[in-house]
């Protein structure tokens, strides 16, 4: 069984920083991509940045120069250093892990969602 693990959601001011984590478990082959999704209140889910195993990344327009995802594909890893964050990047941050292959599963597999308020 497939499981996702988030970290590092709190609190923080304007302009200051954050560095989320997810950590995939489980008998694991292989990952495609991994990234991140947020989610405000009363919005749809968006995309904020992914990575695939081969090393593309991808932001959004809104993140980009401010975030930075990172992979550790030993680790079935994810990363996302946060910087200059504002206050409209608050939302529950979702780790996504895309086309798995492992053991009795496959597919895509979320985390359970970490909070993120950026607040002064």
């Amino acid at each position: 069984q497939v499981q996702l693990v988030e970290s590092g959601g709190g609190l923080v001011q304007p302009g200051g920083s954050l560095r989320l984590s997810c950590v995939a478990s489980g008998s694991i082959f292989s990952i495609h991509a991994m990234g991140w999704y947020r989610q405000a209140p009363g919005k749809e889910r968006e995309l904020v940045a992914t990575s695939t195993i081969g090393g593309k990344t991808n932001y959004a327009d809104s993140v980009k120069g401010r975030f930075t995802i990172s992979r550790d594909n030993a680790k079935n890893a994810v990363y996302l250093q946060m910087n200059s964050l504002k206050p409209e990047d608050t939302a529950v941050y979702y780790c996504i892990a895309e086309q798995i292959i492992a053991t009795m599963a496959s597919g895509d597999y979320w985390g359970q969602g970490t909070q993120v308020t950026v607040s002064s």
